[in-house]
């Protein structure tokens, strides 16, 4: 028992001295760290990065310097450190094959976050999906459907397909056709689809609203009609321009082509 204790004294005398060293390291290299992640937080808020990338990489830093300070204080204490090294090596490839999706969405998220091609509260088209923009997050993008139901698409796929943003140019062009009998003035057509799309409060004058031919279909004349109205008012002006069309155009007697059932009698 005495030698035991003689032995543990000896132990103690030895390594206290590396202990301490190490705890030393330990806490001074956390402070550093801290100071080092404030700091690069900062650069990246004056360079006009999104905060929620600040937050990401903020923390990547972090835990990637702990990891560092970790190891060399394990090495410190006199730990052989070339095997652990390897094993944590080992684990984050195996980390990194079995989250192959989830690295690629965490790339997408931050290309999307640089390069910005949407931003909150854009009214876009992705993935067969359109919506306002209510949270860009690192593996995720958040939607808020036109009927208000949330849609999250993968930051992976959305980086890499077609996104279509209606609300970067601040205007949208009302795309509609109408189609009317053959019998009906070309003239008065145009004049009827004109003055509908002009007395509407929300179309714009500039650009200009246009009326033209589109096409000679099989049973009508179908025009294009081609009003202007900021991103907002996109559907208010489609729905009441639409309804105002069929009755200004059932007003002026021009007929609108439609199938018609006809009861032979026997």
């Amino acid at each position: 028992m005495k030698e035991y204790i003689e032995y543990l004294k000896k132990l103690v005398v030895e390594f206290t001295p590396q202990v301490l060293v190490a705890l030393a390291m330990l806490i001074i290299g956390l402070i550093i760290i801290k100071l080092i992640v404030k700091a690069s937080r900062k650069v990246m808020d004056k360079s006009g990065i999104d905060i929620t990338l600040q937050k990401f990489l903020g923390n990547l830093i972090g835990w990637g310097l702990k990891i560092i300070l970790i190891i060399a204080v394990i090495s410190k204490l006199g730990v052989e450190t070339t095997s652990f090294a390897a094993i944590l090596a080992a684990a984050g490839l195996a980390v990194g094959l079995a989250l192959q999706g989830s690295l690629a969405n965490f790339a997408g998220g931050v290309l999307i976050m640089i390069f910005k091609p949407i931003k909150l509260g854009d009214l876009v088209e992705a993935q067969g999906e359109i919506g306002v923009v209510k949270e860009i997050e690192i593996f995720t993008t958040k939607l808020t459907g036109l009927s208000n139901k949330e849609i999250i698409i993968p930051n992976g796929t959305l980086s890499n397909g077609n996104i279509i943003n209606y609300s970067t140019e601040g205007t949208r062009r009302v795309d509609l056709t109408f189609g009317v009998d053959y019998a009906a003035d070309i003239k008065q057509t145009k004049d009827v689809l004109m003055s509908v799309i002009t007395s509407h409060p929300k179309v714009l004058k500039d650009p200009a609203p246009a009326v033209t031919v589109s096409e000679l279909a099989d049973s009508s004349v179908n025009f294009a009609v081609r009003p202007w109205c900021k991103t907002e008012d996109y559907w208010t002006v489609f729905f009441d321009v639409t309804e105002s069309t069929k009755i200004a155009l059932d007003k002026a007697g021009i007929d609108i082509p439609y199938p018609h059932q006809v009861n032979v009698k026997k």
